[in-house]
């Protein structure tokens, strides 16, 4: 059903948790994939070879999202490597650090926005020209049910972002129909990745888990099948401008 072989994807944030799921994933659908990553070379290398292991063709690509310039340099290095992008999947973020909303300087705000917010604007519009000449394409932000809760203890710096990119979706759904460009988002709820490594207690996993219907966190690969949907012409070509939730239950419309 999935008439993805050949495409040609960009992961960011792709050497871990949902961005690795997602890059194996469209790997086993045939697809050329670009694995981003900023500070873990290792983990990219090892997702790499996941995806050839798996029959999938797969290249690297590092640059720091909260660094406009480097952006641009990824851009440029995606349109030399494959010469066209038919996706993107903007899952680059993390929370950095938790701390109160009142308690946190500007050095925090602006390092939370640009990481978890603003990259995935610079780098939408660093690459929609490719994608137009192509086209068309899609474009699958990832965003958290946090958008819609305002997250957990000490999360409301991320979870504020994570809302920006929820209605970022919907503008540029708006503005890219011309162009062929479908946008949408993936909305995890509470994923077993490392996003929660050094931010996260047990106690307040646990306590989270409490509140899911389903009883457990999720997965990563739970989430890429969303992802998957959205990037999919066949399954997914009159679907613009929405966000899929994928939380087990513990947010419902």
């Amino acid at each position: 059903m999935l008439d993805l072989n050949d495409k040609v994807i960009l992961v960011t944030g792709a050497s871990s948790g949902i961005g690795a799921a997602a890059a194996i994933d469209f790997a086993r659908c045939g697809c050329r994939i670009g694995v981003h990553y900023n500070s873990h070379p290792d983990d990219a290398e090892k997702v790499l070879a996941q995806i050839r292991e798996v029959g999938g063709d797969g290249q690297l690509f590092r640059a720091d999202v909260t660094q406009p310039s480097q952006l641009g340099e990824l851009a440029a290095e995606v349109e030399k490597a494959f010469g066209r992008l038919d996706v993107l999947v903007n899952n680059a973020g993390g929370f950095i650090e938790r701390r109160a909303l009142m308690d946190a300087d500007d050095d925090l705000i602006d390092r939370v926005f640009a990481l978890n917010a603003r990259s995935m604007l610079i780098l939408s519009r660093q690459l929609v020209p490719l994608m137009r000449r192509g086209g068309g394409g899609s474009i699958v932000n990832v965003t958290s049910q946090a958008a819609r809760t305002g997250g957990s203890l000490g999360a409301g710096l991320y979870s504020s972002c994570k809302g920006y990119v929820s209605t970022l979706t919907k503008a540029l759904a708006k503005e890219l129909v011309p162009d062929g460009i479908r946008v949408n988002a993936v909305a995890p709820g509470v994923i077993a990745t490392p996003i929660h490594d050094g931010h996260t207690t047990p106690a307040l996993l646990e306590k989270l888990r409490e509140g899911i219907p389903m009883g457990r966190l999720g997965r990563a690969d739970e989430c890429s099948g969303a992802i998957l949907f959205l990037s999919s012409e066949r399954l997914a070509s009159y679907i613009t401008g929405q966000v899929i939730e994928v939380n087990g239950g513990s947010v419902m419309p």
